[in-house]
């Protein structure tokens, strides 16, 4: 996996809404789906994307499967995010002077 399949995975609002769903703990595919207005085998593509992409891992329990949140898998977007967290300040500084000098 890499960051592209990540944030190709992370573009989608269901499978954004699958993994807020998994922050709450495991869950099967049938409580994944609930609420989402999308059928069975919709959901198992979304979660086919989102273990691809290294975002959820999988377990077998009796019959079911269980998913859960692989925080691990984030680490690509922290570090991406990480190379421009140096950018922000700087450039809130300046919007905050700009705005500053238009209320005078």
């Amino acid at each position: 996996m890499n960051e592209s399949d990540i944030f190709r995975a992370l573009a989608d609002p269901t499978r954004r809404a699958v993994l807020e769903r998994l922050i709450e703990g495991e869950k099967n595919a049938t409580e994944l789906r609930e609420g989402l207005g999308i059928s069975q085998p919709a959901v198992s593509q979304h979660v086919a994307v989102l273990r691809g992409a290294g975002l959820i891992a999988e377990k077998k329990q009796g019959r079911e499967m269980r998913y859960r949140l692989a925080p691990e898998g984030l680490a690509p977007v922290f570090d991406w995010l990480h190379r421009y967290r140096a950018f922000w300040p700087a450039r809130v500084e300046r919007l905050r002077a700009l705005l500053k000098e238009m209320d005078q």
